[in-house]
């Protein structure tokens, strides 16, 4: 019988996905034995403890702030700027003059007014004199009184046109960045320089209307600004409008803080934390910890067990919860767990109910009521 090579070849091939499929079966078989032994690979978590504490309660909004007094300054007359009589961002009380506008011909009318007055008051001081004995007929008396009380409403007159030739200021505050220089010619309304009144300040927020009926006069604020990483302003809820937007559904408020060191400006935006009321007792666990889908929150506890070879292992159980209100890094449960359980605030994605843990917080971030990122 003739050799035939081809078949050398395929009995050569047989062996050796024989020997394959053997060893790939032998570690199969390792790996199912090893596993009904061990069960799933231990997975390392970050965690954090249930705590029962006592949360303010609070709402928060973003307000924008406003001066209690401010207003754009212009002059009543129009004319040539004659002196400048403040500095940009200067203090000033009220009535303090800071800009004169060119009077002279209205200066040089007015003494030739009050210079007419005084001929008038002696004309009608003498005629009154000489009507008692009836020197003089009662028609010229009244003609000298007729005469004094003219000239005297035009001494005042130019007195007042002199004055709309002067701007001061209405009230105390701090000066802005004058718009004008001198010689420059201004008509009436034209903005001059802006003055503001910032202690107080008064913020302007919103809330929605369910909350209403939590709302009083009185009730402490916190305002905090970017501005000022790491500062907070206190000051207290001042004003409930009357009305209810009619297309977002909110109210306005408005709180008033004490900005004696003129850091708070109008037209900066900070957030509002409004007191509505008594702190009350909350269980809470930071906000990674949740596990949120359509069925429901849930987070995983952990818990001890013992194995089959009798040590005692930590495996973590998913546990469904209902949560509160959120405050800052943390959210309040009010049904699911209790305090001094611990949840798993990092890598529970990767987690079943049952799943062996180990514990490692060395770079877990630490929660906080009231974060300040440095970014923020």
């Amino acid at each position: 019988m003739k050799f035939k090579p081809y078949l050398y070849a395929a009995g050569i091939l047989v062996l050796m996905v024989g020997a394959v499929a053997g060893t790939k079966a032998l570690q199969i078989g390792k790996l199912i034995s090893s596993g009904k032994k061990g069960g799933p690979p231990v997975e390392t978590v970050s965690t954090a403890a249930v705590v029962a504490e006592k949360w303010e309660r609070s709402v928060e909004s973003v307000g924008s702030l406003r001066a209690v007094q401010g207003a754009d300054l212009s002059t009543e007359s129009s004319g040539v700027i004659a002196n400048i009589l403040f500095e940009n961002g200067q203090e000033v009380k009220k009535g303090d003059l800071l800009v004169e506008l060119d009077h002279e011909t209205e200066s040089a009318n007015l003494r030739s007014a009050e210079a007419e007055a005084d001929l008038a008051r002696t004309v009608y001081e003498r005629t009154k004199r000489l009507r008692v004995n009836n020197t003089v007929p009662q028609s010229d008396l009244d003609a000298a009184e007729s005469q004094l009380r003219k000239t005297a409403a035009l001494v005042e007159q130019l007195k007042s046109t002199i004055n709309k030739k002067q701007l001061s200021a209405p009230f105390s505050g701090r000066l802005g960045i004058r718009e004008v220089n001198l010689g420059q010619f201004v008509d009436n309304g034209d903005k001059i320089v802006s003055l503001q009144s910032l202690d107080p300040i008064f913020v302007d927020f919103l809330l929605p209307q369910q909350l209403i009926a939590g709302l009083a006069v009185g009730q402490p604020l916190e305002l905090i600004t970017d501005v000022y990483p790491g500062r907070s302003f206190e000051g207290k809820l001042t004003a409930i409008n009357s009305e209810i937007d009619p297309v977002t559904r909110n109210i306005r408020l408005q709180g008033t803080l004490q900005n004696a060191d003129g850091a708070l400006r109008p037209g900066m935006f900070a957030r509002v934390i409004l007191t509505l009321g008594e702190a009350e007792e909350v269980v809470s666990v930071p906000a990674t910890a949740l596990i949120s889908a359509p069925y429901g929150d849930s987070v995983f506890v952990l818990e001890t067990e013992t194995a089959e070879e009798g040590a005692s292992r930590t495996v973590a159980r998913q546990r469904f919860i209902r949560t509160g209100r959120a405050r800052g890094d943390f959210v309040s449960v009010t049904q699911g767990v209790k305090p001094g359980e611990t949840v798993v605030t990092a890598g529970a994605f990767k987690l079943r109910s049952g799943t062996p843990v180990e514990v490692n917080n060395d770079l877990a971030p630490q929660p906080e009521l009231a974060p300040t990122p440095p970014d923020s």
